[in-house]
This record gives structure tokens, C-alpha cells and sequence, in this order.
């Protein structure tokens, strides 16, 4: 199942709105005959990739999936009946698919005489590639995660309105890593025309990644012609709101979103309660002066703050990277 998971990272970003999913097909001997990840949409699925890998070899063997099979017939077929017609003689899943139209798959491979064994590593699989797209299904909007970069006293640029870089090479590499897995990025009209950032995931040698995520920009100023979001190298929509609700509202098939700023655009997705986690880079650096990072008016109290959990600690060559969930 480890491999599975390994497997679904491939589809992460490609395969939206399905599910990443990755799977193994596992000979009676324990050989690793045949592994597959969900194609772009339209294209075949994590199981008959892996069932096609394997070949004959697959008859007798067992298929370790990350997700359950799917029962149901959408652009392709369901993939029951692909494993059933191989002669797959055991399936084993980690998570049950919440997705009513879907679900089933398990019912249908024991009805036809198939082992299944479900839940196998369920919690490593719920927080791999497939978390963005479970929070979907369960929540019914895409998963929210803040990026922050600043000095470790909050400030984003400097009273000059220099702020490139704050952060270091490995931070802004790693930054890049996940924009390849991602389905959008957000940022207001102000950065556009303060910054004109490109929003693409690069290579640290500075070429564009296979996968780039969706470029938006929110707010009702114009966006300039020349501007590097309009460039082409990626999709871009400009949303003339400053609501994140409608916002989140018009990616009605993304799975994972990162805004990035400007300050008042990460404001109002904390004040809407859609920020669900928040990556926030630290500089070892003070400005005391400039920019903060965040700006919510309408806060002034303690009691009013936004609160997260601290998941995890890392360090990037100098900086820190500060992992919070809701």
C-alpha cells in the first residue's frame, strides 16, 4: 500500500477533479507485477493502468489500491469490472469512497467471489494525495491552504516596497515543489500590479514544471496586458470579486487552492473562516517597519484571533517553515 501511495503522488494536480489514486498488482509470489495512477480526466484509471502493466501476470493476483474501486460507468468504465475480467483474485483498499455515485465497488468485488480486505493504511493514504480531493467530497469546496512568507517579525516588504527575496532558496523551491500539485493559486489584483508575479511552478533550474496550476486573480481592477499571469504558460481567470466564498464558488472543480496574498486577499479568507491551513515561511530577518503580512480590520482583540495547530516544523536552510492546521 506504500508503494500504492507512492504511485498516486504522479497523478497529484493531473488528475482533477478525480481522485489521485495509485495502485499495485501483486503476483501469488509477492512480486510486483504491474503499478498505475489515475490519467488526466478522460484517461484510464489508477486499476486497469496497473491491470495492464501486469498483463497476464495479473490473473491470481492481488490489486493494493489506494482508493476503492469504482462501481459505476463515467468517461471510462468501472473499474469492478476491470479487475474482475482480469482474474484479480484479492483487492485491497485503503479508503471507502465517500462519493455516492461511485461507491460500491467493494460490494461488487465480493459478490463476484473476490477477497477484499479494506482499510489498510487508511490514515497514510487519507493524508497523501488523495486529502485534497476526500476534503472536497466531504466538504464540498476545495482545501485552503495560506502561503505567508516574512520576516520573523511579520513584514512582507519594506517601507521602500522592496520585498524580493525575504525568503531563501530552499524556501522558494520547496514553494514551487507544491505549486506542481496544485489545482489554483489565488491573489488579488494588488499584487499583480505591484508585484507582476508569474504564480508558475518551476524547476530550481527555473523551467516550467509538466503541471501548472490555474492562475486567478481576484478583484475588479484590470489586469495589464503585459502582465506575466496573462503570459500563457498557465490558465488564468480573473474573478471581479473580493468575496473568497464566490471565489471558491467559480473553481468548482479544484481540489486544492493556495492563496498567496496580498495581505488584504489572505485577510478576508481568515475572516470568511476558508482557510484550513496555512504555510508560513519565516525569514530570519527583522524589518521593523513595512508591510505585514496580514491585514484583517475588523480584529481588535485578542479573543477575536484566528487560531491554528501547529503540525510540523522545518527548517529550510535559514528559515523556518511553520505548518498550521485549523
Amino acid at each position: 500500500m506504500r508503494l500504492a501511495i507512492d504511485e498516486s503522488a504522479a497523478a497529484q494536480g493531473f488528475s482533477s477533479p478525480n481522485p489521485p489514486v495509485g495502485a499495485v498488482i501483486v503476483s501469488p509470489d509477492g512480486d510486483i507485477v504491474g503499478r498505475g495512477h489515475t490519467q488526466p480526466p478522460g484517461g484510464l484509471h489508477a486499476e486497469v493502468m496497473a491491470l495492464r502493466a501486469a498483463g497476464a501476470d495479473a490473473v491470481g493476483a492481488t490489486a493494493v489500491v489506494t482508493l476503492e474501486p469504482c462501481d459505476h460507468t463515467g468517461r471510462t468504465g468501472p473499474c469492478t469490472a476491470a479487475l474482475i475480467d482480469a482474474g484479480i483474485t484479492t483487492v485491497c483498499f485503503a479508503v471507502e469512497d465517500p462519493n455516492p455515485a461511485a461507491a460500491g465497488g467493494a460490494t461488487t468485488l465480493r459478490s463476484a467471489g473476490l477477497t477484499v480486505v479494506d482499510g489498510v493504511e487508511r490514515a497514510a493514504a487519507e493524508s497523501g494525495p488523495l486529502r485534497a480531493w476526500l476534503f472536497r467530497q466531504r466538504h464540498g469546496r476545495p482545501l485552503v491552504t495560506v502561503k505567508l512568507a516574512s520576516t520573523i517579525d511579520g513584514r512582507i516588504a519594506a517601507p521602500d516596497k522592496t520585498s524580493r527575496w525575504i525568503t531563501g532558496p530552499q524556501s522558494r523551491s520547496r514553494v514551487h515543489r507544491q505549486r506542481a500539485l496544485l489545482d489554483a493559486i489565488v491573489v488579488g489584483t494588488g499584487t499583480v500590479l505591484a508585484d507582476d508575479p508569474a504564480l508558475t511552478a518551476r524547476t530550481d533550474d527555473g523551467d516550467l514544471r509538466p503541471h501548472q496550476p490555474s492562475r486567478v486573480v481576484m478583484g475588479h481592477r484590470a489586469i495589464p496586458p503585459g502582465a506575466r499571469v496573462a503570459d500563457g504558460t498557465a490558465p488564468l481567470q480573473h474573478i471581479r470579486s473580493h468575496d473568497p466564498a464566490a471565489v471558491l464558488d467559480a473553481l468548482d472543480e479544484a481540489l486544492w487552492v493556495l492563496v498567496e496574498g496580498g495581505p488584504s486577499i489572505i485577510g478576508a479568507f481568515l475572516a470568511a473562516g476558508l482557510v484550513d491551513e496555512i504555510d508560513a515561511y519565516l525569514a530570519p530577518m527583522v524589518l521593523g517597519a513595512g508591510a505585514a503580512s496580514v491585514d484583517i480590520p475588523q480584529i481588535t482583540t485578542l479573543t477575536d484571533a484566528h487560531r491554528f495547530t501547529l503540525t510540523a516544523v522545518d527548517a529550510l536552510g535559514d528559515d523556518v517553515l511553520l505548518r498550521l492546521s485549523r
